[in-house]
């Protein structure tokens, strides 16, 4: 059957499953959001202690999506992976920085003899759960904005020096924080990591004051949310975007191109808004209710949300990965692909994905069928 399959097809195709590999990471920066959190909501060592081996259950998930993500993009996208991973490194590495960070905090903090100390660590968790957010946020933010770097394929040629992606500031990628759109993307992505980590709390730990603290942060949390999201969505809508012409591949740009893909793809348009009404829907049951079941309203709407913006990134002829340096290197799903044959042959292993998916959904559900509290963790054989 996919020999049959056109190769702008298969290019379009890849693009859906990367824009679902990030939605879904998006989603599962509760972890992050929740380990910015454990001083705010835990009062005492067991209250901290309670939340962050409820984030230890969950914290893998979030660094193997990222690492599926990047790797899905290296194989579909190679061009872009070259240009932004080899040009804006700084910022790539601020973000592998916090992961690792991350790792050897729930690998040891609770470890004997730790000779740091367990707020050492928390802190740590901190650092993740903050900078990795803002950094991944504002990164994903140049997708609309753009980069500085220049593209030129004919350098394979050149025995001496085949480099065929150069960034054009000595940067290299922190400069995004210059941006403020990007920077308030950034924003976005960090309090929707803490609304999503606080109904994380409301749904899975057992304790009345946990549950009242996060009930009423959630609050404190939403309203910044609400004021970066609605900058970052109106300053999409009124800006520039880059095309490109389907044809000659020639890249311009064009006024109102992000509002103009919403109206032309209405499919991707209803997407975004049913995810803009659950994020909102989960958080304001959360207020006005005693509901716990918050994060699954939120959380689906992120992901769908996030799943149309990158969409609007990639399709209708729109490149997502815009040079600001020289607009005829942006690069588009088209010019930036792996060939036709690495394509379909990544296509049959894709067929396994619903699969991987099924078993972290039975994954999470064994773990989150009864409510963690204090008395679970004395019967634990390991703490975080």
């Amino acid at each position: 059957m996919l020999a049959s399959i056109s190769y702008l097809t298969l290019q379009h195709y890849w693009w859906i499953v990367i824009s679902l590999l990030g939605s879904v990471l998006v989603f599962m920066l509760f972890i992050q959001g929740g380990q910015t959190l454990l001083y705010t909501i835990g009062k005492n060592e067991t209250e901290r202690t309670l939340l962050v081996n409820l984030l230890g259950r969950k914290w893998e998930l979030t660094f193997t999506t990222l690492v599926t993500f990047g790797g899905a993009f290296f194989a579909s996208f190679p061009l872009f992976y070259s240009t932004s991973f080899g040009g804006a490194y700084w910022v790539w590495i601020a973000i592998l920085f916090c992961f690792i960070i991350q790792a050897i905090s729930y690998e040891y903090r609770s470890k004997p003899n730790n000779f740091l100390g367990k707020k050492t660590y928390e802190v740590f968790l901190f650092i993740n759960g903050a900078l990795g957010t803002i950094l991944l946020g504002t990164t994903v933010g140049t997708f609309f904005t753009g980069s500085s770097f220049m593209v030129n394929k004919m350098n394979l040629a050149a025995g001496a020096n085949p480099i065929i992606s150069s960034w054009q500031t000595s940067w290299h990628g922190l400069e995004a924080l210059l941006n403020f759109r990007n920077v308030a993307l950034g924003l976005t992505v960090f309090f929707l990591a803490r609304i999503l980590g606080l109904l994380y709390f409301i749904r899975n730990v057992d304790d009345q004051n946990v549950y009242e603290r996060s009930r009423k942060n959630v609050l404190y949390n939403a309203v910044p949310f609400l004021v970066f999201f609605l900058y970052f969505a109106v300053a999409l809508i009124l800006a520039k975007g880059f095309a490109y012409q389907p044809d000659t591949k020639e890249v311009f740009l064009e006024s109102y191109k992000y509002l103009h893909n919403f109206l032309q793809m209405p499919v991707v348009l209803i997407i975004f808004l049913a995810g803009v009404v659950m994020v909102l829907w989960g958080i304001g049951k959360t207020l006005l209710t005693n509901a716990t079941g918050g994060i699954w309203f939120t959380g689906t709407g992120t992901v769908l949300t996030v799943f149309a913006l990158f969409l609007v990134a990639g399709f209708n002829h729109t490149c997502y990965y815009p040079s600001t340096f020289d607009l005829q290197s942006s690069l588009n799903i088209e010019n930036s692909s792996s060939s036709p044959y690495t394509l379909k042959a990544m296509s049959y292993v894709s067929i396994l994905v619903p699969f991987v998916i099924a078993y972290i959904w039975h994954a999470w559900y064994s773990l989150a069928k009864k409510k963690i509290d204090a008395r679970e963790l004395e019967s634990e054989s390991h703490v975080y």
